[in-house]
């Protein structure tokens, strides 16, 4: 089983995110989501929540499909993040002079599955 939730336009860089995406990729995603509570960048929590996101959605398409479903045993299986747009504004400097400043984002995506068993093919 797999399911997927994203987020679009999230107020981070796709560079600081990527960070922080990159510790979790492969974990479980309880394993994940605990120990993200605990890391000291602010997209952490977008990223928890997302992974929040595809395990609740993995539990909705287990009861659809009527099998059984155990958290526990989902692993982020892919982890994207891409640049969203960037919001270009200016800041007043001196003697009439104006410098841009960019003001990034990004969207994250994440999917958890259940691990293939051996035997079953």
């Amino acid at each position: 089983m797999q399911a997927t939730a994203s987020q679009r336009f999230v107020g981070s860089t796709a560079q600081k995110a990527r960070r922080v995406v990159n510790l979790v990729r492969g974990q479980k995603a309880v394993e994940a989501s605990a120990s993200l509570k605990f890391q000291p960048q602010v997209v952490a929590t977008d990223v928890r929540k997302i992974i929040d996101s595809a395990v609740a959605n993995a539990r909705q398409e287990a009861d659809r499909m009527g099998e059984r479903f155990d958290e526990s045993e989902l692993v982020i299986t892919e982890a994207l993040v891409d640049e969203g747009p960037t919001m270009k504004r200016i800041r007043p400097r001196a003697q009439g002079r104006a410098n841009r400043i960019l003001k990034r984002s990004s969207h994250i995506t994440i999917t958890v599955a259940t691990p293939e068993k051996e035997g079953a093919k």
